[in-house]
């Protein structure tokens, strides 16, 4: 695909976003649910970020890749959900070449960096249960940073990197089936053979998805064994319950994602295809802190402590 600053020969400038043009009233619900949901998002995420700053017993690897999460959520939502707001309010949204690749490109990079992070989660859920003498030996700080970085910089050079490698063509078709700039809806324009570049996403997707989404799988079905042996049933409900919300959040994420990156692309986008897009660009984020943070003792604790010592100041 172009670099940004670069326009194709058929000299596009800008595109036009019809994902749901001549549907007023689907429009401003859909406006109304994504002000809801980015709020939400951005003060749990937020919460998030300030408790694990502020509280000193919340420096362990399970927060410090919860904050990377939150500040993964953040960023990922800002990057489209404010400008579909903003697009909800018209009936040809228009957004420049440039812009729509950049939200395009970021937020590609960030859906793979939360695959890989989420990964890492489960595998240090399952050293912590599993392993509980030997936890704070094996995920030292420096095994957490560099799984982080790996999360970080992987994702970039499997989403960014083949996408500059291989530069599409348009043919002066500019308006896009959807309310964001994402990939698949750019796929539908590009008028070249594009045979590699259907390749090269079905292979990085393949990576970006189903090998985290397999070890996560697998993570679990070690947790769960593990669990099996807790001996007081009230121990192994709340285990249960917490791997049950863990990974049915899990499951919505890479399940949306991978139906809309690894099925066979066609030309037509489909409504179900931006119901999609929705559930995994901003019902993730926004259940994310609800269910792996601020559903946990600590993290309220250390909330009522914070806002205690707000209060008394």
């Amino acid at each position: 695909m172009p670099e940004l600053g670069e326009l194709n020969d058929t000299e596009i400038t800008e595109f036009v976003l019809i994902g749901f043009s001549g549907k007023p009233k689907t429009r401003m619900g859909l406006m109304s649910f994504l002000i809801l949901s980015y709020l939400v998002t951005t003060i749990g995420n937020g919460l998030i970020i300030l408790v694990f700053i502020a509280e000193p017993r919340l420096h362990n690897p399970m927060y410090f890749f919860l904050c990377n999460l939150s500040i993964l959520d953040i960023c990922y939502t800002t990057t489209s959900v404010p400008q579909a707001i903003v697009n909800c309010l018209v009936d040809r949204p228009i957004m420049s070449f440039n812009m729509c690749y950049l939200q395009m490109y970021i937020g590609l990079y960030l859906g793979s960096t939360e695959c890989f992070l989420l990964a890492v989660m489960a595998y240090d859920r399952y050293v912590a249960i599993s392993t509980p003498l030997r936890y704070t030996m094996i995920m030292n700080w420096k095994v957490c940073t560099a799984l982080a970085v790996v999360s970080w910089v992987g994702a970039f050079m499997l989403s960014i990197v083949p996408c500059l490698a291989n530069p599409a063509h348009f043919c002066g078709h500019n308006e896009v089936d959807q309310i964001t700039c994402e990939l698949t809806a750019l796929m539908k324009l590009v008028c070249s053979d594009d045979t590699v570049g259907q390749l090269v996403m079905y292979f990085t997707g393949s990576f970006t998805l189903l090998v985290p989404f397999s070890f996560i799988l697998f993570s679990y079905l070690c947790i769960i064994v593990a669990i099996l042996r807790i001996h007081t049933s009230g121990g192994r409900w709340k285990a249960f319950s917490t791997c049950g919300s863990h990974l049915t959040v899990v499951c919505i994420y890479y399940g949306t994602c991978i139906s809309t990156y690894l099925k066979p692309q066609s030309k037509v986008t489909k409504e179900k295809d931006k119901i999609v897009s929705v559930i995994y660009g901003t019902v993730v984020p926004l259940l994310n802190p609800l269910i792996y943070t601020l559903r946990n003792q600590e993290v309220k604790g250390a909330l009522k402590r914070l806002t205690g010592k707000k209060l008394r100041s």
